[in-house]
């Protein structure tokens, strides 16, 4: 009850108009919520984060580096696995401070999953990637145990690897149930976040580089899927959809844009209130390309949007969005003892702080 107030709270404290809020840091930080930096002791992107609690969280990024703390980011251990440093880290999906499984992305071999029960001590490579047209870009659990992975699409279709035992094993999925990808489609490994789960069985994908950007959704954990067109501009491979956010599941939120610094993101947040069968523009949008997005925990109604150029804040569902921060971050991530994450370039990392 105390944390379910205090997440209350803490969406309220967002609310309330900002006072000189800078990019990371400055004199009236205190007196409202904002991203603190950590040191990470590295200048890696990391675009893979797994937040656990306010303490304990994992990076994932570039060289092969997994980055772990569990003194809410006052220090941070390497544990990468050993071997890794041509692997690009992109996603990283933790249980707890103990066990977590890290996907690297590429074509071909360089594709790769990662687990570890020991706090990264050690790892066991569970999957490697031998189909050279296939690339996979994120992973999600819907538990501890059940938990699938997405690659671009092979012969026409995305394809989905799925695990029932933590990441210890993976099989390619039957594609009966998939429809056909468009021309040019395909997923975007910019935040971990281009395959989401809420629940035991409903999972979206979100797409984009083609005609049209569209999220899927399956509610039978990847058997069979429903494809539906959002409002994100498309149509070039650098623009779409590239982060979901279900805080059940029937609401969604979704962000992306063009992530080329020198073009527009018109259109770059759409909102779902049916699980993802209809998508609208969000009224009052971010102001630039967003990679990453999650729900704040304990509100029904507040969510944060993260990318290059800065963070974003909605109160009311997604329908609206406004600046909260100008600091540069890929990916964000909280849990319900009201630890909100973000990382990104240059090794960093921050914790949200009122």
């Amino acid at each position: 009850m105390t944390v379910g107030v205090c997440g209350v709270a803490l969406a309220a404290a967002l609310t309330a108009p900002a006072q000189a809020q800078g990019p990371d840091h400055g004199p009236d930080h205190g007196k409202s919520p904002h991203w603190e930096l950590k040191d990470s002791g590295t200048d890696v992107r990391f675009r893979g984060l797994s937040a656990v609690s306010r303490n304990t969280a994992w990076l994932a990024g570039s060289k092969g580096t997994v980055l772990r703390t569990s003194d809410g980011g006052a220090s941070w251990r390497n544990v990468s696995p050993p071997g890794t440093a041509e692997l690009e880290f992109r996603d990283i999906e933790a249980f707890d401070s103990r066990r977590a499984v890290v996907l690297a992305i590429g074509e071909g071999e360089a594709s790769r999953v990662f687990r570890t029960e020991d706090g990264g001590a050690t790892w066991t490579e569970s999957f490697r990637n031998t189909d050279a047209k296939a690339f996979y870009d994120c992973l999600t659990f819907f538990d501890r145990r059940h938990g699938l992975a997405m690659s671009d699409p092979v012969d026409g279709k995305f394809r989905i690897l799925s695990t029932s035992d933590g990441g210890r094993s993976w099989k390619v999925l039957p594609s009966d149930g998939m429809p056909a990808a468009q021309e040019g489609e395909a997923g975007f490994a910019a935040s971990g976040q281009c395959l989401v789960s809420s629940g035991p069985r409903d999972v979206w994908l979100a797409t984009g580089g083609a005609a049209r950007a569209r999220v899927l959704h399956s509610s039978d954990r990847g058997l069979t899927w429903t494809a539906t067109d959002t409002p994100i501009p498309a149509g070039d491979p650098a623009r779409g959809v590239f982060a979901l956010a279900f805080r059940d599941r029937t609401h969604g939120i979704a962000v992306g844009g063009d992530y080329r610094a020198d073009q527009a993101s018109p259109r770059a947040a759409a909102v779902s209130g049916d699980g993802g069968r209809t998508w609208t523009t969000a009224a009052t949008l971010p102001p630039a390309y967003r990679s990453g997005v999650t729900w704040l925990p304990h509100s029904r109604s507040a969510a944060l949007a993260v990318g290059p150029t800065g963070t974003d804040l909605t109160t009311d569902g997604g329908r609206t969005w406004r600046g909260l921060d100008t600091g540069s971050y890929d990916t964000v991530d909280c849990t319900p003892d009201l630890g909100c994450w973000a990382s990104g370039e240059k090794g960093r990392v921050a914790r949200l702080e009122r």
